[in-house]
């Protein structure tokens, strides 16, 4: 009887401790769901991946990667499964879920990070591919989202290297103002068979899914690009609502603040312009949900010059602060 008994309390024990292993992992859960919808600090760090490095710069992260792109560095076409994980697993951390996505990730060997920026403080979600050391890498880009707000806006740089230091400024904008997200594409523009890694032009890749995935929530996005100097000699700066209006009001805001900033503008809704992203098929996507898009085209002086650089990602502010305070979207 008295070996019954003992029996009996060490069952009940045992439940007791599961018990509050699932009560501890659901708390944890909702921590981080909690936190990244009221832009609180990220209270489990790293619970979903490898560390990163604690206290990187970001800007320097960023350009460390693209700095071994090239025509001949190599790009695979991924498959309809593998773009869509990534898109999923970018709105499963949005919804404030990273071991869904940490899930999603791994099953096409991605891999999530969280990393500390040590200019800003902030809290940043890296996903990236853990092929990309590879000799022949698949070339399907990075994303960077902000754990310390609301997520409320997202920075895309479709052509990195091919429009030189155009990465540069995407990490400047998305450290500008809180509650980004920045879509990096992962190889140059010419690096794949015919067009395959121009994702600006491109319905199949992973950039193409994730932008789509944040027009879908509703979130306005600015895509940045470079043009030649000859191609608009009259103008440091083209800015473009692409194929919708919807934006048009921003736009306004950004080429005053760039020409405050000494930038001369081009403005496509005002007069007939090079370079105004028509064809963007971000912009269309963008167009079709009816949500703010633009498309910013910088000369290759300024994008050269770390200074005039500077000087145009603080312009932009006036643009992405504002999306940063909007209130909250519910599109799904």
């Amino acid at each position: 009887m008295r070996v019954n008994m003992n029996r009996a309390k060490s069952i009940s024990l045992a439940a007791a401790v599961v018990a509050l292993g699932v009560l501890a992992a659901g708390l944890a859960a909702y921590g981080f769901g909690r936190a990244h919808q009221q832009g609180d600090a990220d209270p489990s760090p790293d619970r979903t991946g490898p560390t990163a490095p604690a206290g990187v710069r970001l800007e320097q992260r960023v350009t460390d990667y693209t700095a071994g792109f090239s025509e001949d560095s190599g790009y695979r076409e991924p498959r309809r499964f593998e773009r869509q994980a990534v898109a999923d697993a970018v709105g499963q951390i949005l919804d404030g879920h990273p071991d869904r996505a940490d899930a999603l990730l791994t099953d096409i060997d991605f891999q999530l990070r969280t990393l500390t920026d040590s200019t800003t403080g902030r809290r940043y979600a890296e996903l990236s591919d853990r092929t990309e050391q590879s000799p022949a890498p698949r070339g399907w880009g990075r994303v960077y989202i902000d754990l310390s707000a609301p997520v409320r806006w997202s920075v895309q740089v479709p052509h990195p290297v091919a429009d030189a230091h155009t990465e540069r400024l995407g990490a400047r904008v998305l450290l500008g103002s809180p509650g980004g997200v920045l879509v990096l594409a992962g190889a140059h523009r010419r690096a794949g068979v015919g067009d395959a890694a121009d994702v600006a032009h491109r319905r199949d890749s992973v950039f193409d899914a994730v932008c789509d995935e944040l027009a879908e929530r509703g979130l306005p996005g600015m895509q940045l690009h470079g043009f030649a100097d000859d191609s608009a000699p009259d103008h440091d700066v083209v800015a473009s609502t692409g194929e919708g209006t919807v934006g048009r009001a921003d736009g306004r805001r950004i080429a005053d603040a760039l020409g405050e900033h000494g930038f001369v503008v081009c403005r496509a809704w005002v007069r007939s312009c090079p370079l105004e992203g028509h064809e963007n098929v971000q912009g269309r996507k963008a167009a079709a949900e009816r949500v703010p898009f633009l498309h910013i085209e910088f000369a290759r002086t300024v994008r050269a010059s770390d200074a005039r650089t500077s000087e145009a990602a603080a312009a932009v502010r006036a643009v992405t602060s504002r999306w940063a305070s909007a209130p909250a979207i519910v599109r799904r």
